[in-house]
């Protein structure tokens, strides 16, 4: 598989919770990091997710969101 881009962060799926007709599904990249990507059911099912299937967060962010420490 090829993708435009850049940002592929190998790793585990820990969590996965369903939602009426989304998905937050947890992948632990490693070093104590762990992203969570908001998917469709329909993604999960198609993709074969299950809690310890390794799979990849892909980013490409087209908005970039700023905070502040309280």
């Amino acid at each position: 598989m090829k993708l435009s881009a850049r940002n592929v962060l190998k790793g585990k799926v820990v969590d996965i919770v369903k939602g009426a007709v989304t998905s937050h599904v947890r992948i632990d990249i490693g070093g104590g990091s762990v992203i969570t990507a908001s998917i469709t059911n329909e993604a999960v099912a198609e993709l074969g997710l299950t809690v310890g299937s390794a799979a990849a967060a892909v980013v490409k962010a087209s908005d970039v969101m700023v905070g502040v420490d309280d």
